[in-house]
């Protein structure tokens, strides 16, 4: 367990802070209402000869979930799947039920000679996957084809495939479960087995995780023994680790945060509190974590994979397996 110094009014503040955040947010942040949903589709395990029944189950069955949310009144969630269903977009895995899970595919799964899983962090659901804002690329969907238009400037001749790994349910930003692990073992649970699945089908590529914010919890949990070449987090809470070498995992581990980014003033702490833990732990940016740093530049929070930016470009090339071209 590791707990920063204690004695300054600003740490003890701040603790205090966490803790009645955590304590009270189940009053204020209430799971959005259920949205009927169509179970998810049956589908073959996965493998090279399988992602086109996949794709093609997996779109109609967002077909069908945007028709029943329409008619259920909820147009938000339908015009968001309406969007996922169109023809060039392949999911390896959908269910439109409660927050909703997806896994969307940029690439070729099968030939790719190095996959990118870009693990997401809180408030990431269906309703706000591709949703168009200010920084369209905060959200998941957006995220996903930034890196990938990165990918492909840097070396147009990459055989690269991304994943939106939407495969848990992110907790919402303001809640207990925001800043304790019982979201991250699950989702742990489900990237274990989506890896090792995806290194089954495609045993010759190399697979990064790139993982935000609440994601980096959800990747420090399960990277021990994960056949991955690269973990990378960024604006990362912590990962429940003390240490890089702590993870137990023999995959490169790299950090950035960008000079904007709120998460830099949250305490990186490990406090038991009624049965539980609240905080993450060492920062992975600390010099005593022993993590790679990545020059993530001045942006905020949801900015590392804005296009032109320099953290894009540096995941771009840690997706590439580039690792000495990487700016610190």
């Amino acid at each position: 367990m590791w707990i920063p110094g204690r004695g300054t009014r600003l740490w003890r503040g701040a603790l205090a802070g966490l803790v009645i955040t955590a304590l009270c947010a189940p009053v204020s942040a209430a799971a959005r209402a259920g949205v009927p949903a169509p179970v998810p589709a049956m589908l073959p395990v996965l493998s090279a000869g399988t992602l086109e029944t996949r794709y093609a189950a997996n779109r109609a069955n967002i077909i069908q979930a945007a028709r029943m949310a329409e008619q259920g009144g909820d147009h938000r969630r339908a015009e968001a799947l309406r969007a996922m269903a169109g023809s060039a977009r392949t999911f390896l895995s959908f269910d439109a039920r409660g927050e909703g899970r997806a896994v969307e595919v940029l690439g070729d799964l099968a030939t790719a000679r190095r996959i990118s899983v870009l693990v997401p962090g809180s408030d990431t659901t269906l309703d706000t996957y591709d949703a168009r804002t200010p920084k369209p690329h905060a959200r998941l969907g957006w995220a996903a084809r930034s890196l990938e238009e990165q990918i492909r400037r840097l070396d147009p001749a990459a055989e690269v495939a991304v994943v939106a790994w939407l495969g848990y349910t992110p907790p919402r930003l303001i809640s207990t479960d925001a800043v304790t692990t019982g979201r991250a073992e699950d989702g742990a649970r489900a990237l274990r087995a989506f890896v090792v699945s995806v290194r089954r089908a495609n045993p010759a590529a190399q697979v990064s995780l790139l993982c935000h914010s609440y994601g980096s919890v959800v990747c420090g949990r399960a990277a021990a023994g994960l056949a991955v070449a690269d973990i990378a987090m960024f604006g990362s809470p912590g990962t429940g680790a003390d240490t890089a070498a702590g993870l137990g995992t023999a995959a490169r581990v790299w950090a950035g945060r960008g000079a904007r980014d709120w998460i830099g003033g949250v305490p990186h702490l490990s406090l038991p509190v009624f049965g539980t833990t609240i905080g993450f732990g060492a920062d992975p940016v600390s010099g005593g974590f022993g993590a790679r740093l990545f020059a993530a530049g001045d942006g905020g929070h949801g900015d590392y994979l804005a296009p032109g930016s320099a953290s894009v470009a540096n995941l771009a090339r840690i997706a590439l397996g580039h690792d000495r071209e990487v700016t610190r």
